[in-house]
C-alpha cells in the first residue's frame, strides 16, 4: 500500500488586520518578509499575534513594522527579556521601498500591515498602501456587506 503525500498548505494565515480593511481603502498590496527572533516564530506558530494599530514606517531607507504585538510563550522565553511590541524589520527590495516612500510622501498614502501568513516555511507580511475612508464610505461598505449577507440567505432558502 502506498503512503499518501501530505498536502502542505503553502499559504496559511496567522493573523489579519480586519480594522485596516474597514478604516482604509486599499490601493496597492505588497508582500514582505519579516526579520524575527526565535521566540517570535514560536509565538506565531501558536497564533499569538495581533496586527491591530500596526503600520509601516520607513527609517533610514529601511521598512519597519511598528505596533505589531507578538505575545511570548512562557515556556519558550525564560532566559531572556522579550519585548512583544518591538519594531520588526520588513524585508523588501530597494525599488519597492522607493515606491512606498514616493507614494507616502507625494500622494498622501499610509502604509499598514494587512496580514501575516506562512509561505514555504517563512513568515510573510502583506502590507498595503491605503487611504483613509470617510464616514460615508464606511457606511456604504457596511450597507454592501449587509446586502451580500441578505443575498446569501435568499439564495440558500431557494
Amino acid at each position: 500500500m502506498t503512503k499518501k503525500k501530505k498536502s502542505q498548505n503553502t499559504s496559511s494565515t496567522i493573523c489579519q488586520n480586519k480594522r485596516a480593511r474597514y478604516e482604509y481603502s486599499i490601493e496597492e498590496k505588497l508582500e514582505a518578509g519579516l526579520a524575527l527572533a526565535g521566540w517570535e516564530v514560536k509565538s506565531l506558530r501558536e497564533g499569538r499575534c495581533q496586527l491591530i494599530d500596526s503600520y509601516v514606517v520607513i527609517k533610514n531607507g529601511e521598512a519597519w513594522l511598528v505596533g505589531a504585538n507578538m505575545t511570548p510563550l512562557t515556556q519558550a522565553c525564560t532566559h531572556f527579556v522579550t519585548e512583544p511590541r518591538r519594531d520588526r524589520k520588513l524585508l523588501l527590495h530597494r525599488k519597492q521601498i522607493d515606491r512606498l516612500v514616493s507614494a507616502i510622501e507625494a500622494k498622501g498614502y499610509t502604509c499598514v500591515a494587512l496580514s501575516l501568513y506562512w509561505k514555504q516555511g517563512r513568515v510573510k507580511c502583506e502590507i498595503a498602501l491605503v487611504k483613509g475612508k470617510k464616514l460615508h464610505d464606511k457606511r456604504e461598505t457596511e450597507k454592501n456587506r449587509d446586502w451580500d449577507r441578505q443575498k446569501q440567505r435568499i439564495m440558500a432558502a431557494h
